[in-house]
């Protein structure tokens, strides 16, 4: 027998939570699978079974492979809920993208971030890329997440502490519609490590109000072109192309990011567009690589809250730019 854990999206809003179940077959491959819709808010009652299609495996060195699935309606149609097969449908392989995950772990009691439990810590300012007890909490989970997702061939290219106590982030790479896949089950392994910690993940945009940074999910990304044949009218020109589409591009980006881009805290304002060469308080930053390498190199969409969906930044940065 060999065993698979299916991960799918479930039909909540404004984002999706990810739900899970074990399948325990002699297929040697996942098979389709169903599941009850009108648990998950998405399907009635009166006729509740969903479709898993399998679209990604991640083989497990201890043969307890990953199943990352998006959900069909009965009759084989997309499900509303699905934002994967939009986005399967624009982003080709090459399309690269690198998305910069940050979260809090919290008190899995109180929410609290870890590290706050006598109340608000001293200021920012010691804690990002901190070592040492007195600044950083949870590198241990920090750690052990780096290191599954790597033993399921997910492309974490980094980790650290990020500017708040408590607060962390980690680098995921792909190409096509995989970095998406990639990223939403390496959101699963976090979530599902930190429980076996007794802790609690939070990637909410802005978890603690006042003088204290928010989190996003800075999306990294180029195609052919702007890595081997670019220049700066390609760069700029992309640049206005998604600036013309600003407020559809917030839209996509996860809820309430408002709280988290004011323009304080290396944020542009929602209200604005810009962009700029090395700024990370545009909304777009043109790194100071792609410069150096006579405009060959990505972009960074620094819009993007910490509980967007990949599919939707996806779907909205290629629609746009292809």
């Amino acid at each position: 027998m060999k065993t698979y854990e299916y991960i799918w999206l479930d039909g909540y809003k404004p984002e999706s939570s990810m739900r899970s179940k074990v399948k325990a077959t002699k297929d040697e491959t996942p098979p389709e699978w169903s599941f009850d819709g009108s648990s998950t808010q998405q399907a009635e009652g009166g006729s509740s079974d969903c479709l898993l299609i399998p679209v990604q495996t991640y083989e497990n060195p201890n043969g307890h492979d990953i199943v990352m699935t998006e959900v069909q309606s009965a009759d084989h149609t997309t499900h509303p809920s699905n934002f994967r097969a939009a986005a399967a449908e624009v982003a080709t392989d090459e399309w690269w993208f690198g998305f910069e995950q940050e979260y809090f772990l919290t008190d899995a009691q109180t929410g609290e971030p870890l590290g706050w439990e006598d109340g608000e810590p001293r200021a920012q300012g010691e804690y990002y890329c901190g070592v040492g007890a007195s600044n950083v909490v949870g590198r241990e989970i920090s750690d052990a997440h780096l290191f599954a997702c790597l033993d399921l061939g997910i492309d974490i290219t980094g980790t650290n502490a990020e500017v708040a106590l408590g607060q962390w982030e980690y680098q995921c790479f792909g190409k096509g519609i995989k970095a998406a896949d990639d990223l939403w089950v390496s959101r699963y392994l976090l979530y599902k490590i930190a429980e076996e910690f007794g802790v609690g993940v939070n990637i909410h945009p802005k978890p603690k109000t006042g003088d204290w940074n928010g989190s996003g999910m800075h999306a990294n990304f180029s195609n052919e072109a702007m890595r081997t044949a670019g220049s700066e009218e390609l760069f700029t020109g992309m640049c206005d192309k998604l600036g013309e589409v600003h407020q559809e591009g917030i839209a996509s980006y996860g809820s309430d990011n408002d709280m988290r881009l004011t323009g304080l805290h290396e944020t542009q304002s929602i209200e604005k567009f810009s962009y700029g060469v090395s700024d990370r308080g545009a909304s777009i930053r043109i790194p100071v690589y792609t410069v150096e390498h006579n405009w060959n190199g990505y972009l960074e969409d620094r819009r993007p809250a910490s509980n967007a969906d990949p599919y939707r930044i996806i779907q909205h940065i290629v629609g746009t730019l292809s």
